[in-house]
């Protein structure tokens, strides 16, 4: 069995998030005397906050990870559904259910981080056949702290350093690992180990699902903007943007600042009008924000279907093409990539290298 120090190796071995909560799993089941680990994040859509169970592991076997990007929201639990964990979450203490007599099985909640984060809240859960013994809560907390610790650390390796939102790399990792685990080419608990080895600046490729779309954002003029009000005008603008983005999709729908006024969107959505209507939504909420010592902005965007053979680079060159066609037509405006190609404004030749991705 492994010991203590073998499990704190493998957590601190990651190089990206959505492995940590399977391997805290594994690693509590295998080290404490534990029934079943759940590990529930918040998620929210429209200012309605559920409870996504991310991870759930049982000591005889069996178990599940479900990844954020596809999950059907309106099925996910209120957080009112389950008050213990939800109390747990409010309170930043440890809940403890006895569901069957003093001396019998309980459930023991604990906040999955020590402070309240504005897109990362959670609960750990602990199902066991009697108390816990005080050496027993120490051993989790351990293992939960170091798992704390890595986390902020990879979250702050992942995000751009101005607006918080996520980063090109990350695009990069999510791109690859998500789609692959749709298709069934590796679970989640092995991917991130059976990737082949892909040097510097090589692309890779893999089939994926059609429901996954990636688009792109641009704010108008912001060129003018910068030069009329200023370096920190622009980038509080910027800051802004990003708030309202945060606001206006959904908390499990990956948000992307590329470099300079772009932006990015990666989605599992099962059809092409609801895509579209994401992005207007965000379009109408840039349209009628009042920005500080600026006034009113405009962006445009564009998305296109991820298809099996894309890379990032290449999804990304499409949904770019259906931005510059709206800034060449009038400016706040979102267009599908497909939907321009249907209409005969373009075909499907790229240009690659014609965004600035950095």
């Amino acid at each position: 069995m492994a010991t203590l120090i073998d499990h704190l190796i493998k957590l601190t071995d990651h190089r990206e998030r959505d492995l940590l909560e399977l391997t805290l799993s594994k690693a509590l089941i295998d080290l404490v005397p534990i029934q079943r680990v759940i590990v529930a994040r918040v998620v929210s859509e429209e200012g309605i906050r559920r409870w996504l169970e991310v991870t759930t592991l049982d000591a005889k076997g069996g178990g599940k990870v479900v990844d954020p990007l596809r999950v059907d929201f309106q099925k996910l639990p209120l957080l009112e559904d389950n008050k213990d964990r939800l109390r747990a979450l409010q309170t930043r203490s440890t809940v403890e259910i006895a569901w069957a007599g003093e001396d019998g099985p309980r459930i023991t909640y604990f906040p999955l981080f020590a402070e309240s984060l504005s897109d990362d809240e959670g609960a750990l859960e602990i199902h066991s056949a009697s108390v816990l013994t005080p050496e027993q809560v120490q051993t989790i907390g351990a293992v939960h702290h170091v798992f704390r610790n890595m986390y902020h650390l990879l979250a702050y390796s992942d995000r751009d350093a101005l607006t918080g939102l996520l980063n090109r790399k990350s695009l990069d990792d999510t791109f690859y690992s998500a789609v692959l685990d749709e298709l069934g080419e590796g679970d989640a608990v092995t991917k991130g180990a059976s990737e082949a080895a892909v040097a510097p600046g090589q692309e890779r490729r893999h089939r994926v699902p059609p429901n996954y779309w990636l688009g792109t954002i641009s704010v108008d003029s912001f060129g003018l903007i910068s030069d009329k009000s200023g370096h920190l005008i622009a980038e509080e603008v910027l800051l802004l943007v990003a708030r309202i983005m945060n606001n206006t999709f959904r908390t499990y729908d990956r948000l992307y600042r590329l470099g300079g006024e772009q932006f990015a969107v990666l989605m599992h959505c099962p059809d092409e009008a609801l895509v579209l209507a994401a992005f207007e939504r965000f379009r109408a909420n840039i349209e009628k924000f009042n920005f500080p010592q600026v006034g009113r902005l405009t962006i445009c965007g564009g998305f296109t279907r991820v298809t099996p053979d894309d890379s990032p680079s290449t999804a990304l060159e499409r949904a770019e093409r259906a931005v510059d066609y709206a800034q060449h037509n009038g400016n706040n405006k979102v267009f599908s990539h497909a939907e321009l190609v249907r209409r005969g404004f373009f075909g499907e030749a790229l240009k690659i290298g014609a965004v600035d991705l950095f």
